[in-house]
């Protein structure tokens, strides 16, 4: 038996180990993961087709993260079943192991929906992990012709990831702009006209109809595509088949609360496969981004080994890149629109409710990002600060002196 039992080599298994190890640096933990990499950075797997990092490189902590905390792991494996009520999990490779606490970091998977005649596509993979990457590596050349169906951010950092090296892309979307998750139109306009001076071409507002063979397509406008390589980038679901398969309550998400805690004793989660409470619009909801998996899953950690510190700070966030374009977005697009910036390289916008900022959007010059995040978590009213000046130019001089020197770490 394990003292501590985690399901997913992930993100939020490193924050659930450190999380542990700060109250119990005796008790046994045991990892299972059904990949066979060490714990990797999942937003570089773009940047390693491009060459810019490597396999090494990737990895989230030194290679004696697991041996420095005493950490069993079983790679390669998939969990198939959880017992509650023995604590026990089953293993594809037709062992069991036993636990006292069972974490799941079981992250999310590919969402693929029907698309009539897709087995006929020889060259086809997704593109979220390491394996999808390398698979991708090896089936293009400078000839290849890629359709990737999804304008989202794994179909765009796919498409950044592989560009320099095929003939052409092609990105199919039903939605009619590029990462409609994250952007509004006017952003999304911004990015979209970035990629195709790259060479990019994109069909928004259709989809795929059918796959007539194994490299021609139909859109459901009649379209006809070619193509010899195919990536599909739809987008993702949590994985949490195995906690509703015992009874667990799960929304879209696993339902914990700020310690990590489930609907059922001793099991916990964090990361993708859990939801969280979003600070930016005061709701229950899964926030899958970096930050947001490692602290859930530090806090279940603590938790889990007695302690208790709660992760009650989380909100949407994110910093990408396609090439020279720079992309910072933060919080709920909610309330008041004040398109602050609005240029052929540029684009800021803030979004105000209630005399708080609770989102934002910077595309291009993305510096002094970090103050707006904070005034959003931090729940700042507007009407104590120089708004005006913020607005314009983000800097401590427009927060109160005695703001400033709580961000700068100083007091008198």
């Amino acid at each position: 038996m394990s003292d501590y039992v985690i399901i997913g080599n992930s993100i939020a298994a490193i924050g659930t180990i450190e999380g542990i190890r700060k109250v119990d640096t005796t008790g046994t933990i045991t990892v299972i993961g059904n990949e066979n990499h060490f714990v990797y950075g999942r937003p570089l797997i773009s940047y390693m087709l491009m060459g810019k990092t490597t396999l090494e490189k990737m990895n989230y902590r030194d290679l004696s993260f697991y041996d420095d905390n005493k950490v069993e792991t079983i790679l390669g494996v998939e969990v198939t079943a959880i017992d509650k009520d023995k604590k026990q999990v089953a293993l594809s490779n037709g062992s069991t192991v036993s636990y006292k606490k069972l974490m799941l970091a079981t992250g999310s998977r590919p969402f693929l929906p029907p698309m009539k005649g897709i087995e006929l596509v020889e060259k086809k993979t997704s593109f979220m992990t390491i394996d999808d990457a390398l698979k991708l590596d090896s089936m293009i050349n400078s000839e290849s012709n890629v359709l990737v169906v999804g304008a989202g951010l794994i179909g765009l950092k796919c498409v950044e990831g592989i560009l320099s090296k095929v003939k052409s892309i092609t990105v199919i979307d039903l939605a009619n702009r590029v990462l409609p998750s994250i952007l509004d139109e006017k952003g999304s306009d911004l990015v979209k006209a970035s990629l195709e001076k790259k060479g990019v071409k994109f069909i928004l507002g259709e989809s795929i109809a059918e796959f007539t063979s194994a490299a021609t397509a139909t859109t459901t406008q009649g379209k006809e595509l070619s193509f010899d390589t195919l990536v599909t980038a739809v987008g993702v679901r949590p994985n949490t088949q195995l906690f509703q398969a015992i009874g667990g309550q799960v929304n879209r998400g696993i339902v914990v609360d700020t310690l990590g805690k489930t609907s059922i004793e001793d099991i916990y989660a964090g990361g993708d496969c859990a939801e969280c409470f979003d600070i930016s619009c005061d709701t229950q909801r899964i926030v899958a981004i970096l930050p947001n998996a490692y602290f859930q899953g530090r806090a279940a950690g603590i938790s889990m080994a007695g302690g208790e510190e709660p992760f009650d700070q989380a909100m949407p966030m994110n910093s990408i890149g396609f090439f020279d374009l720079h992309i910072i977005t933060a919080g709920s697009y909610i309330g008041d629109k004040d398109i602050v910036l609005d240029d052929e390289n540029n684009y800021k916008v803030l979004f105000t409710k209630d005399n708080k900022l609770v989102g934002f959007i910077m595309i291009g010059d993305v510096q002094r990002a970090g103050i707006y995040t904070s005034l959003i978590r931090n729940k700042t009213p507007l009407d104590s600060i120089d708004y005006t000046l913020v607005r314009e130019h983000p800097q401590l001089m427009a927060f109160t002196l005695k703001d400033r020197q709580e961000k700068l770490g100083r007091s008198h």
